[in-house]
């Protein structure tokens, strides 16, 4: 019979459609993408082929925008926001607007023409980690932003592109996300009732069940959330209490590096390569205004979401804001649990 599971951070209701539910090891046959990939201006060698670079790790003596680098970023050239000019906050009768301001930028991982994080060492993803923090902190100066998005697109059907080369995205908005807010406001309220924050308490649940989880270590968990939204979904969560993604210290890094690298083998070995996600969920930029609540620091816990492309959302999904899951989570974290990576 199809379960019905609640989100518990956010209310969400998801259908574990099990009587139309796959085995997990049916998603194996879908195909590596065959789409022909345009020539690459990420590589090392074709700087001039990007906008001249924000941010990188290069090699001593190399000058910018020129070889030498393990790691670059630059602006979009197609932004979904710009950074020039002001918001302007403005009323059209009874509809609000604002100018599109922000900052919309690309992070090539490696130099490499390697398309796939998972193939990245654990050290080029720490190098990676780094930078989003640096990123997201220089981003923070700005008084126009309030949120900052790191998230990564591979695959065609993820929206990566036809150029297959490791990088992903951040973009800084003027406001803070929905799906962010709404993550921000259950935690709030489980807070205001329990007094303790609803993700040091599912990592706690879930480390003892062990049924969903599929990695614990150093640190850090990775898994299948209770009410997955779509198949083979992962969180990763540390399990020291921060609310922001920023203040991870080196060693967090390290392991942060080590997980990183384990999920997204076990998901490319498992699976056959398929097109995913990744977002950052991180707790806002904190600007001084009243009636703000005051516990964002002990009530929001930041998280990694990994989201393979296995599935489509169809009309009954974008009319009723459910999700229709075909594989039982604890299915799916038993099968990504005993795949074997080197």
């Amino acid at each position: 019979m199809p379960e019905l599971r609640k989100d518990p951070i956010v209310g969400r209701w998801v259908i574990v459609a099990t009587e139309r539910s796959k085995r997990p090891d049916n998603f194996s046959l879908v195909p590596v993408e065959s789409m022909p990939e345009k020539p690459c201006p990420f590589c090392e060698g074709q700087e001039s082929q990007t906008p001249n670079e924000i941010y990188a790790v290069r090699s001593p003596g190399t000058a910018k925008n020129s070889p030498g680098w393990q790691l670059r970023v630059v602006p979009s050239l197609t932004p979904f926001l710009r950074i020039e000019g002001e918001l302007d906050r403005r009323g059209k009768g009874m509809y609000d607007l604002m100018n599109g301001i922000g900052a919309h930028e690309i992070v090539v991982e490696t130099n490499q023409h390697i398309g796939n994080m998972a193939d990245l060492s654990e050290e080029q993803i720490k190098r990676v980690i780094t930078c989003y923090i640096e990123r997201i902190n220089d981003l923070e100066k700005d008084k126009r932003f309030k949120y900052v998005l790191v998230f990564k697109n591979y695959g065609w059907s993820a929206g990566g592109g036809r150029v297959r080369h490791a990088r992903s995205q951040i973009i800084a908005t003027p406001v803070n996300p929905k799906r962010v807010k709404e993550e921000l406001v259950g935690a709030h309220r489980y807070y205001e009732y329990h007094e303790r924050c609803i993700f040091c308490d599912l990592v706690k649940q879930e480390i003892q069940q062990k049924d969903r989880l599929i990695i614990d270590l150093d640190g850090f968990i990775a898994v299948v959330p209770f009410a997955s939204r779509f198949p083979f979904e992962v969180w990763i969560l540390p399990k020291r209490h921060s609310c922001d993604f920023v203040n991870i210290n080196e060693e967090e890094r390290v392991n942060l590096a080590k997980m990183l690298k384990q999920v997204l083998q076990r998901i490319k070995v498992g699976l056959n390569d398929p097109p995913y996600n990744y977002i950052i969920h991180t707790a806002p930029f904190r600007r001084a205004k009243l009636g703000y609540w005051k516990t964002i620091n002990e009530d929001y816990h930041w998280h990694i979401e990994i989201t393979p492309r296995l599935t489509r959302v169809a009309g009954f999904e974008w009319g009723t804001g459910f999700y229709i899951c075909p594989v039982a989570p604890e299915a799916a974290a038993k099968f990504l649990r005993e795949i074997t990576v080197t």
